[in-house]
């Protein structure tokens, strides 16, 4: 199945997260501005923390991405959905990680987007399974 989007604010969701798969991470930063944050939903699991600007490529998601193959993981949108300037969506990721385990999650992202640009993102995840994964 695929996702389209019906609106400007949901075809930014789609665009940022197909370069987040494709591992970009220079192309995301065009996605970002200096009041940008981007907030996993969890506790105690590698990435978890409150990140703002260019700490959310710098000190976010270069380390997070480097703990996967190259190229992985791949986001897939399964369900799409807005309300204004909040956009909601449900995904998995899968890959393998830089040791050749299988990675597998499902994802729910909630965007606020401020003038073309994402203004707060919200991450939630399986942090269980991410923990058991990384042996925490």
């Amino acid at each position: 199945m695929s996702v389209v989007a019906k609106n400007e604010n949901e075809q930014l969701a789609l665009d940022f997260l197909a370069v987040l798969s494709s591992g970009d991470l220079e192309r995301l930063r065009g996605f970002l501005d200096a009041e940008s944050v981007w907030e996993p939903m969890v506790q105690d699991i590698p990435g978890a923390g409150r990140y703002q600007g260019h700490a959310i490529i710098d000190d976010f998601l270069a380390p997070v991405r480097g703990m996967f193959a190259d190229g992985d993981p791949k986001v897939h949108v399964q369900t799409l959905f807005s309300d204004g300037d909040l956009v909601a969506v449900e995904s998995y990721s899968d890959g393998k990680l830089q040791d050749g385990r299988a990675y597998y999650n499902r994802y729910s992202w909630v965007f606020r987007m401020r003038d073309g640009k994402i203004g707060t993102l919200h991450e939630y995840m399986d942090s269980h399974y991410v923990a058991r994964l990384f042996g925490l």
